[in-house]
């Protein structure tokens, strides 16, 4: 049977900006998207019953419909019945390296790798275009871990604005173990204190677009300013995650006042807290002196950088 291996990137939120409320009960957002080095790999393999299996390495990562991955190729089989009635179903593995319930996306850049491969070993012949709105159907990130590289997400985050790509920005990623926050939690705490300054006449597009202010962030990657790019980061969730997940604030605070750190910001509803450096000399030496100030098994380092793809084929047998 046929088979591929697939490369998933991880993402981080170099921007997110709440602007108001949507009729279909989301959030009106502005983001910049960036996709980072450290990455699962997925396998998808045909087989010969009419079935999808999942297996993961991760014990967290649930194997049954509730995964995205498996929601992934439950739409492809929706999709093409002709071709899942051709070449059967099939099998995914996912050897995770992405920290669960992170704000990295990590279920998200599964899906669609299962999207890519099962296109692939269908013969779909299914352009970016096409996966990404496929991928739009099953949650606001998966259309940028398909293209990955730089973005600026609108909508709930699934309409995507390509920027050119950052290339080796270091980062490190701090995240707790078994500290998750619910991005649900996050969105809803949020309208509840801040819902006073939304936008609230949906059909002014004028009004929206004044509201968003990423203007900065943007000019500093078009100039590939790193520096600047890490002095512009922004993350209104910040506002209600910080004050309730004291972990979270600690590691922000510690990366702040660390030498050598460009910035430092909460990716996404968090829990992850990422810093930008000039080297991935810089970067190994502060992830040194933070798990030194922070003796805590449960606490995971991560030293990467940015990359200018999202999902990639490794090998095909």
């Amino acid at each position: 049977m046929r088979s591929y291996s697939l490369i998933a990137p991880a993402k981080i939120n170099l921007y997110l900006e709440i602007i108001g409320d949507r009729s279909d009960g989301y959030h009106e957002l502005a983001m910049i998207l960036q996709s980072i080095g450290l990455a699962d790999e997925i396998d998808v393999r045909s087989i010969s019953s009419e079935n999808i299996h999942v297996h993961c390495n991760h014990p967290q990562v649930p194997t049954d419909k509730t995964n995205l991955a498996y929601r992934a190729a439950e739409l492809m089989v929706r999709q093409f019945p002709e071709a899942f009635a051709k070449y059967g179903g099939v099998e995914i593995s996912i050897k995770k390296q992405i920290p669960v319930a992170a704000g990295l996306a990590g279920g998200s850049t599964n899906a669609a790798a299962v999207l890519v491969g099962i296109d692939l070993l269908w013969k779909l012949g299914l352009t970016q275009s096409e996966l990404e709105e496929l991928g739009s159907t099953l949650g606001s990130d998966v259309p940028f871990c398909v293209a990955g590289g730089t973005a600026i997400a609108t909508g709930r985050g699934e309409q995507l604005s390509p920027l050119p790509s950052l290339d080796n920005i270091c980062i490190v990623l701090a995240k707790y173990r078994s500290l998750e926050v619910s991005t649900a939690w996050a969105y809803k705490t949020y309208r509840q204190q801040f819902g006073d300054s939304y936008i609230r006449d949906s059909d002014n597009l004028e009004a929206r677009a004044n509201a968003v202010h990423s203007g900065a962030i943007v000019k500093a990657i078009l100039d590939k300013d790193s520096g600047e790019i890490a002095q512009k980061l922004h993350n209104d969730l910040e506002r209600v995650v910080l004050p309730v997940y004291p972990q979270v604030f600690q590691l922000r605070e510690i990366f702040a006042n660390q030498e050598g750190v460009l910035g430092t910001m909460m990716s996404g509803s968090g829990p992850t807290v990422f810093a930008l450096f000039e080297s991935e000399q810089q970067a190994e030496k502060i992830k040194l002196q933070v798990r030194e100030a922070i003796v805590d098994e449960d606490l995971e380092l991560f030293v990467t950088r940015t990359i200018t793809h999202g999902i990639q084929v490794a090998s095909s047998v």
